[in-house]
């Protein structure tokens, strides 16, 4: 099997398709020779990453979803079976990661919102794709967090851990009660990766502190084994990686992307 064989014939959907993981995740689907199906909720950028990855559309849909909805999880699985006769795996990249801050500030209301998308939201969508993926097996991957399991002491985001968190307690549970239908469920935890998000936060650092950005960018790569964080890009192989027939008896696992910041 060659790489660019790695899901010929297979269709994957992506949520959370922005310009960083998301548009990675989708990109490689496209590039191993399978069908990526994109969700996320805005429609511009969806448009934008298909025309980009596919711009014949023959290896592409996408549709406007929102995972808080039921309907409109049901609805991108619709749309996987109606293009491409089926779903094979969905990689899990929505999420709500831009809330910071610890106990002592927290806003439970807002609390309670991070919970319903990074848990509760991912938990639908999963459950939106069973009938299809029960047809003929299947791979969940969902994309968690390193600060689930080792808190970074950069930032607090205590709210996005929590929900990352108690996403990988639920997985284990899921691997146990899908694994009869040829259902794997396995979790990506990245670390610091370079991407949108983390070029914006060295870029705001850097502003605040009147420091060259490669100090702050020397600051994260100095706790890592290899000497360059990883990227979207590395996250996003792993992720595929978990989606492909290549793990098919690994299921219920966690798997750090991290440069070796944190080993476990």
């Amino acid at each position: 099997m060659g790489n660019g064989e790695l899901l010929a014939g297979r269709t994957v959907i992506v949520s959370g398709v922005g310009a960083g993981l998301g548009h990675q995740a989708a990109a490689a689907v496209v590039r191993d020779g399978g069908n990526a199906v994109l969700g996320a909720r805005t429609r511009s950028q969806l448009a934008k990453s298909a025309a980009d990855l596919d711009p014949s559309g023959t290896r592409t849909a996408y549709r406007s979803t929102d995972i808080g909805d039921e309907g409109q999880c049901e609805a991108l699985v619709a749309l996987a079976r109606e293009r491409f006769g089926g779903v094979d795996a969905v990689v899990h990249v929505a999420a709500w990661d831009s809330y910071f801050g610890g106990l002592e500030d927290a806003d439970f209301a807002t609390w309670s919102k991070v919970i319903d998308v990074n848990l509760l939201g991912t938990l639908r969508m999963t459950r939106a794709c069973l009938p299809a993926l029960k047809e003929r097996g299947g791979s969940v991957v969902i994309i968690g967090t390193q600060s689930a399991v080792a808190a970074p002491s950069q930032v607090r985001q205590a709210a996005y851990a929590a929900s990352k968190g108690a996403l990988t307690s639920a997985m284990y549970s899921l691997a146990r009660e899908l694994g009869p239908h040829r259902i794997r469920v396995n979790t990506v935890l990245p670390g610091w990766m370079w991407g949108p998000p983390v070029q914006a936060y060295v870029q705001f650092t850097a502003h605040a502190e009147g420091v060259p950005e490669d100090e702050v960018l020397g600051r994260l790569t100095e706790r890592m084994a290899l000497p360059e964080l990883a990227t979207d890009g590395d996250v996003a192989d792993a992720a595929i990686f978990l989606a492909s027939p290549r793990s098919r008896a690994i299921t219920g696992q966690q798997l750090l992307v991290n440069a070796g910041e944190l080993m476990r």
